[in-house]
């Protein structure tokens, strides 16, 4: 039985010593050197034109975290969907409430506005705001 682990075992050792040798090798040969220059923000070997740090809406990473979710719930669909005729319809039924909570979690994350990228902001006057 160890037999059949030991070409995994060396290729899992050979790819832990290839990368860490290419990364000590990198470190000792690597320039110390640094400066203002050298350390500035730049993007395509020119400099940038505004601020590098921007703020970004959270709006934007929960339409982001939304689709990680429901992409990964998808991908275990496709497992389903090779075995489908040898499961029979006990796996079907199993795979279609699956599939309802699936529906029911969208149908949550689009009523509550999870979806929404561009929300529109409500504008207070300056002389309204309650002090």
């Amino acid at each position: 039985m160890p037999q059949t682990y030991f070409p995994i075992l060396l290729g899992l050792g050979l790819a832990l010593f290839t990368g860490s040798a290419i990364v000590l090798v990198s470190h000792w040969a690597g320039a110390k050197g640094g400066g203002r220059i050298k350390l500035s923000t730049y993007e395509s070997g020119m400099p940038l034109l505004d601020r590098s740090q921007k703020r970004i809406s959270v709006a934007f990473f929960l339409v982001a975290l939304d689709f990680v979710i429901f992409d990964v719930e998808a991908a275990f669909l496709y497992p389903w969907a090779l075995v489908v005729r040898q499961g029979g319809w006990p796996l079907f039924a199993a795979v279609m409430v699956f599939f309802a909570l699936l529906v029911v979690g969208f149908v949550y994350v689009w009523l509550k506005g999870g979806l929404d990228v561009l929300r529109r902001r409500v504008v207070v006057p300056a002389g309204s705001a309650a002090s």
